[in-house]
C-alpha cells in the first residue's frame, strides 16, 4: 500500500509495461510478471522516499492496494466521513494513507 502510494507521485509514464518489453527493460527492471529465474540478481529498481523496490513497482503494486488508493481518496473528497461505515481493512488502509500522506505534506519525497 505504501508503495502505491508513494509510486502515485512517480513519472509512471516511465514504467508502462508494453513499452518495458517493446525497450526490452523487463529483465533490467526486474519486472514480476517474468518467471523467479529470468530476473536476473536481486538489487534496486526504484525508490521514492522511504521505499526502495527490487522489482518493478507496475509488477509488485497489487490490485487490492490500488482499490484501497482510490477508496482513502473517495472518503477524504467525501469529507472523510464515518469510518464506521466502512470495513476494518479499509479504516487500517486509511490509516497507513494518512500517515503516509502526513509524511508527504511535511517533507516531500
Amino acid at each position: 500500500l505504501t508503495v502505491a502510494f508513494q509510486f502515485q507521485f512517480a513519472n509512471q509514464a516511465a514504467w508502462k509495461c508494453d513499452e518495458c518489453r517493446r525497450n526490452g527493460l523487463e529483465k533490467q527492471r526486474r519486472c514480476g510478471f517474468l518467471p523467479e529465474n529470468e530476473r536476473g540478481d536481486e538489487r534496486p529498481v526504484w525508490a521514492r522516499g522511504a521505499v526502495l523496490l527490487t522489482e518493478c513497482p507496475q509488477s509488485f503494486i497489487r490490485p487490492e492496494s490500488l482499490t484501497l488508493l482510490e477508496e482513502h481518496h473517495v472518503w477524504r473528497m467525501g469529507g472523510n466521513g464515518d469510518l464506521r461505515e466502512y470495513p476494518a481493512k479499509s479504516v487500517e488502509a486509511f490509516t497507513v494513507l494518512e500517515s503516509e500522506l502526513l509524511r508527504e505534506k511535511n517533507h516531500g519525497s
